[in-house]
């Protein structure tokens, strides 16, 4: 079964539960699942239950799809992610997004916890994701182009939308939210960056590490998805505070900013 096949399948098999044509679909990280429990009326589908999904292995990490409305508008969210560390094929850690596409999404926000490199930003700003850098070593594009969902060489010069990306500034100004701006770039994991690897990656630009994000980006330009994406600054990345890291640290400090960072992303969608 090709990756096509399986994606119509777990598309057919949610739109035999629920309506979701028009939703903004919402991909939350580490310790920011909660906003689906605002979801008002929602339905809930266990990534279990859905045909050829994984199921997400992480704490902090639900492994729910929750569709229902917030602010008056539909939404299709993700509470979990998966994550090529995982050891999931890059196809499978982004198949939910065109899933999303075949369903009729209209938009997508993507969320991520994320280590900041960026010496001027602070533990807990939200950064938006303005541009990215794929050091996973893998794409999802890979192989054979699915025609179905798009092009074989996708352009990537607006990878994230320009007109979803002013909203968020906007909703940001509204809340008196200092939302930093920046370059997101992705490693594979699992283990947090050196601090070696955290100086290559302010010399070619990045402001902020993850381990995340890169593919559903990816995916959601390559069959035309509108995306935003905001990244929660849990840490500064590795040889910047001589601190160590560790993963309930990160949960902590994204729960710690949680009250801000659903309103930012809360106000967004009802400006979508």
């Amino acid at each position: 079964m090709n990756i096509y096949q399986m994606c119509k399948e777990a598309a057919d098999y949610i739109a035999s539960i629920v309506d979701c044509s028009d939703a903004i679909g919402l991909i939350l990280g580490s310790g920011l699942g909660n906003l689906a429990e605002e979801i008002e009326n929602p339905t809930i589908i266990s990534y279990k239950d859905i045909p050829n999904f994984p199921m997400t292995k992480i704490a902090g990490h639900a492994g729910k799809l929750v569709i229902g409305k917030i602010n008056g508008k539909k939404v299709m969210c993700m509470q979990g992610r998966f994550h090529f560390y995982e050891g999931y094929d890059m196809k499978i850690v982004s198949m939910p997004v065109r899933v999303m596409k075949l369903l009729k999404c209209k938009a997508l926000i993507v969320t991520n916890a994320a280590g900041g490199v960026n010496r001027n930003f602070d533990e807990g700003c939200l950064m938006l994701i303005d541009d990215f850098i794929n050091y996973m070593g893998d794409n999802p594009l890979v192989g054979d182009n699915v025609e179905q969902f798009g092009v074989r060489f996708p352009d990537m010069t607006k990878a994230l939308d320009e007109n979803l990306k002013n909203i968020a500034v906007d909703c940001a100004k509204q809340l008196n939210i200092n939302l930093q701006r920046g370059t997101y770039m992705a490693f594979r994991g699992p283990n947090y960056e050196t601090p070696a690897e955290i100086k290559f990656a302010s010399i070619i630009g990045a402001d902020a590490v993850g381990m995340s994000t890169v593919p559903e980006i990816l995916v959601a330009r390559h069959c035309n998805l509108p995306t935003v994406g905001i990244s929660c600054i849990t840490n500064m990345a590795a040889g910047i505070t001589g601190k160590e890291l560790n993963h309930k640290e990160v949960e902590e400090v994204a729960k710690r900013v949680n009250v801000q960072f659903r309103s930012l992303i809360k106000e967004i969608i009802s400006k979508i």
